[in-house]
């Protein structure tokens, strides 16, 4: 027994480990831009004694509602079979909405408008990370301010590319090196406050308080920038599924927040010893010897947190897809034995020409965090919305302890985003802007797809009529006929053409709908649900969770404990390729030409669905909208 927790503790302290680099490096890298950010630009405050220790109270609470308390203590509670993230907090929310079809469909959208808000911090993250982190050079040796920007382009390209190689024999440096990276935030910090420990009394919360009573409207402002400090918790829940709520809550209490807050009280100590160091206080913590080496680690841990936000992108636009908001996407698995590695080439280019259009637009980590913050906060009060409505139908002991700090938070949170809203002029409108017309994209999908549902349905026949009328008159060729169909009650179009065409049946007939559970997982022994609709004709569920790759083969082969014998050379895949045109239906001109080309962009079922490509026939079919 002795043994066993030894072995329990010792891979909960490994995951822990892992987590530093994945789940905390968004957060772990604030240090480099937010904390000076409260006494930049045309609203920054005047470094004072009254004003430093006013931030950093505010700082140093607004971390321990919102993050400690509010995502590592209550949110991570709140997984959907292990997995985090918006997505996932919405499939759960929908099931508690026992089938209230007005609940689900305000919990549907507001899932989707945060899920699109994500890429928009999915943008700007490695944009500001890195070239905040590559700033350090021009404290160094002001004569390299001038190759920020290239250097920025550089590490960036460079990041985007190797995407396709996979991050397997990276991921092992991650846990080490981000572990280097909050021991010297916490050791700088650390002498730079025994320096001057008059900092350590902004902990009490009546400085904050004071301030915010004696002077609202510079708080209200102040907000945006302690925003900064807490633009990881979302990235935080999102990747709890790859380490388990115990190793994140570990890594933050045990080393990630003590290390933050004394390097944020660190900047503070500088300030106040030094007001002309609020330019760049972070690398100013650094002793000279010291700086050059920062910079390299600084940037390394940049790019992880980079690495991470991209990571998170491809895991948002897979389950995305795997719930019907998105095409399919070709996806290339970069690891044989981790399913959860994956490379979006669409995605991995599009992010890239987008994060470098954000350095050549803005140019410093200052004018980027006037960008940053209202993509973040406005998810924040979306998952802070889904766990209250999830609470709301817990028990009532447990409702009644959650409700009142929930209502907190989303008070608290309001209260950050309408701060974050005053920088839309200076560059705020981008990530909101991309959250739209991210939302129209994942919208119109799952609004088109459900007409060509319905359009569907109206013309193809119901399979109990042609099980019963039709198909005994048909004659039968040797093989088996896999038909692919998402509504198992009626015919799929496939066959009805191949009917028309060819006039035959095969021996066996497959009819095969994939079914995406809201549930991250979906064990082996309950991947396949056979029913004999007629002698040699078959009805196949196969059931899968959202992370999981659908892989159609290989499930079949489970069909012989069903009694279905296949000869997996002998069998062909019928599918069916959409082909839509405007017409009379339930959509704008407009809207029904983006879902048209949207489907253009879609990857075909024989990909998507790791079907043989010698063994598929394609038949088109016309749908008006």
């Amino acid at each position: 027994m002795n043994q066993q927790h030894t072995k329990d503790k010792a891979t909960t302290g490994t995951l822990a480990l892992a987590a530093l680099g994945v789940v905390y490096g968004d957060i772990g890298t604030s240090p480099l831009y937010a904390f000076k950010e409260a006494f930049a630009g045309t609203h920054g405050l005047i470094p004072t004694e009254p004003n430093v220790l006013a931030t950093l109270s505010a700082l140093f609470w607004a971390m321990m509602l919102i993050i400690s308390i509010k995502y590592v203590w209550i949110i991570l509670k709140y997984d959907n079979e292990g997995e985090g993230g918006v997505l996932a907090l919405t499939a759960l929310a929908n099931r508690s909405a026992q089938g209230a079809a007005r609940w689900k469909l305000l919990i549907t959208t507001a899932g989707i408008f945060a899920a699109a808000l994500f890429y928009g911090d999915a943008l700007i993250t490695p944009a500001i990370s890195v070239i905040s982190a590559v700033e350090g050079i021009s404290v160094a040796t002001p004569a390299f301010e001038k190759f920020i920007i290239p250097i920025t382009i550089g590490v960036l390209t460079g990041l985007f590319f190797i995407q396709r190689h996979g991050t397997g024999s990276m991921g092992k440096l991650f846990g080490p090196i981000t572990l280097l990276w909050f021991a010297s935030l916490a050791v700088l910090g650390a002498i730079s406050i025994a320096q001057n420990p008059i900092v350590l009394q902004a902990i009490n919360p009546m400085y904050a308080a004071c301030f915010a009573i004696e002077h609202p409207a510079w708080m209200f402002l102040l907000l945006s920038a302690v925003f900064l400090a807490l633009t990881g918790g979302e990235a935080l829940y999102a990747d709890m599924g790859h380490f388990g709520a115990k190793p994140v809550r570990l890594a933050w209490f045990g080393l990630v927040c003590p290390a933050l807050l004394i390097n944020y009280f660190g900047q503070g100590a500088l300030v106040l010893r030094s007001p002309e160091a609020i330019q760049n206080p972070f690398y100013l913590l650094s002793p000279d010897w010291f700086l050059l080496p920062l910079v390299i680690l600084a940037t390394a841990a940049t790019v992880i947190a980079s690495q991470a936000t991209i990571s998170g992108a491809y895991s948002m636009t897979l389950q995305a897809m795997r719930m019907g908001y998105l095409p399919r996407l070709f996806i290339q698995h970069t690891s044989d034995s981790q399913r959860g590695q994956i490379y979006i080439p669409a995605v991995n280019w599009m992010m890239l020409a987008g994060v470098i259009i954000l350095v050549f637009q803005f140019r410093s980590s200052g004018a980027l965090a006037a960008a940053y913050g209202i993509a973040v906060s406005g998810t924040m009060i979306i998952t802070t919305l889904l766990t209250l409505f999830i609470a709301l139908m817990l028990p009532g002991r447990t409702r009644a302890l959650l409700f009142p700090a929930l209502l907190v938070f989303v008070f608290l949170e309001m209260l950050f985003f309408g701060s974050n809203l005053t920088k839309i002029a200076s560059g705020g409108w981008m990530p909101l802007a991309l959250g739209l017309f991210l939302f129209l994209l994942l919208s119109t999908w799952k609004r088109g797809s459900t007409l060509v549902a319905e359009q569907r349905r109206k013309l193809d026949i119901p399979m109990a009529q042609f099980i019963s009328g039709t198909q005994p008159d048909v004659p039968r060729v040797p093989g088996t006929a896999v038909y692919l169909t998402a509504d198992p009650s009626m015919v799929p179009s496939a066959l009805f053409h191949n009917l028309k065409h060819f006039k035959v049946l095969h021996e066996q007939t497959l009819f095969i709908h994939v079914m995406t559970a809201d549930v991250p997982y979906i064990e082996p022994g309950q991947r396949l649900k056979v029913t004999q609709l007629a002698p040699g004709m078959y009805d196949v569920a196969l059931h899968f969770g959202f992370r999981q790759e659908v892989d159609i083969p290989l499930a079949l082969q489970g069909l012989d404990a069903h009694g279905v014998l296949l000869d997996s050379m002998n069998i062909t895949y019928f599918v069916a390729r959409s082909n839509v045109v405007d017409g009379p239906g339930g959509m704008p001109r407009w809207r029904c030409a983006l879902f048209s080309w949207m489907t253009r962009q879609s990857e075909g079922a024989a990909g998507f669905f790791n079907l043989p490509t010698n063994q598929v026939v394609e038949l088109g079919t016309k749908v008006m909208l």
